[in-house]
């Protein structure tokens, strides 16, 4: 290979100059800067630089949130409001958790017009030592191998969100190799109240432990907010170690449980491969509403939700061996085998035909697999073999939903 050593390359014509074509790989060595005069410098990682590979963080600027846009009364664990954020909690307060419209703001002018949002509406000022408040978001192996954990080439992580609170004080982020059952942290500090801010940090390669290859999760990342001592009396550790609960929030001091008054809000989450300051950080990438979407559809994909439409069309369906309905409806491909997630009620979905209505309970799901599967219902019908309809939503408060989650 030759090297050409030049200070400037002017093209011979005009103002275009073209590197390469098509099918070449152009490559930017580790330590190597691009910068581009008045736009965000460009720094080298071992990678070829892929301006239009899709982001590692599905739903990062909180847009699809299919569950709902708002809940109330929360006090344990889960997926409630924007897809692919889990919310984290045991006794540490009740919440109200809301996909939350931006209208001003930095993180707004930069683009990012949803966040997801919590605030307190039950205090618990005096945790308990098992406490512990924070978000997760889990990425499942095929989605991790970039970052070559495990090798002697193990790569940098680069972390960059946006959050606001109404609380100032230091905030811990945990990276975890849930295969291995390995962590690293970093921590930083809201400095000023309502105010969003934007927070980049750096997580160390580690080459112990490679992430397994596979649809279950691999990688996840933790923003831990308030715990009693069983998670916050170590040490938050800034190299790779065997994952110890009571260094997952040992550095938090926001303590976000304490007041009514408090809330805590994020959006704008991106993660690379390398490591990057506030200045070299890539510019969030954008997905299209359809494409993020899609991605989202392979842990989650709502049928059909009464509390936005109370006679939404769930599928077509017909009386099978006159007491079971059978679901026209093909789910798109899941991580894994999904489950029905669906609200518990008297009469809560109807089949409707021409002879009538029958009103039924619930659904259930057949010989599921990732791709397809029968849905259906055995709720005693009395129409004839055959008899073609449809299935729809019967009350303001029903949904049913094909869950993949990890």
């Amino acid at each position: 290979m030759s090297t050409l050593n030049v200070d400037k390359v002017d093209p011979s014509t005009g103002t275009a100059l073209e590197i390469g074509t098509s099918g070449d790989t152009i490559t930017v060595p580790s330590g190597a800067t691009f910068v581009v005069a008045g736009t965000t410098e460009i720094t080298g990682t071992n990678n070829v630089q892929r301006p239009n590979a899709q982001p590692f963080i599905i739903n990062g600027d909180m847009v699809v949130a299919q569950r709902s846009t708002s809940v109330t009364g929360k006090t344990s664990s889960g997926f409630f409001t924007c897809d692919r954020l889990q919310f984290v909690a045991n006794d540490a307060g009740t919440w109200t958790i809301i996909q939350e419209t931006q209208t001003t703001g930095d993180a707004y002018d930069n683009g990012l017009k949803e966040a997801y949002r919590m605030d307190c509406t039950t205090a618990d000022a005096s945790v308990a030592a098992d406490s512990i408040l924070g978000l997760k978001y889990k990425m499942e192996g095929f989605n991790v191998q970039e970052f070559k954990k495990g090798t002697s080439n193990a790569e940098t992580y680069t972390l960059s969100f946006w959050v606001k609170s109404n609380v100032t004080g230091t905030g811990q982020v945990n990276m975890r190799d849930e295969t291995n059952n390995r962590m690293c942290s970093a921590t930083y500090t809201t400095d000023v109240t309502n105010t969003w801010e934007k927070k980049v940090l750096n997580f160390a390669a580690d080459t112990s432990g490679a992430s397994a290859c596979t649809n279950a999760e691999a990688l996840a990342i933790e923003w831990m907010v308030a715990a009693g001592t069983d998670y916050s009396s170590g040490t938050a550790p800034t190299a790779w170690e065997t994952i110890a609960n009571t260094d997952r929030a040992a550095a938090v001091t926001l303590a976000l449980s304490g007041s009514t008054d408090n809330d805590f809000a994020i959006t704008g989450i991106q993660l690379e491969v390398g490591t990057y300051t506030s200045t070299t950080i890539p510019p969030f990438q954008h997905e299209s509403y359809g494409n993020n979407l899609q991605r989202c559809l392979r842990y989650f994909e709502m049928m059909a939700d009464g509390r936005q439409d109370s006679d939404a069309i769930i599928a077509l369906g017909f009386v099978y061996q006159t007491n079971v309905i059978s679901l026209a409806y093909q789910w798109h491909p899941k991580r894994a085998t999904p489950s029905i997630d669906q609200s518990s009620g008297t009469d809560y979905f109807r089949y409707a035909r021409d002879g009538g209505t029958e009103d039924f309970d619930s659904i259930k799901i057949y010989i599921p697999n990732a791709n397809t599967g029968l849905i259906y219902s055995d709720d005693a019908f009395t129409g004839a073999d055959d008899e073609n309809g449809w299935v729809q939503i019967n009350n303001a408060a029903a949904y049913v939903a094909l869950s993949a989650e990890l």
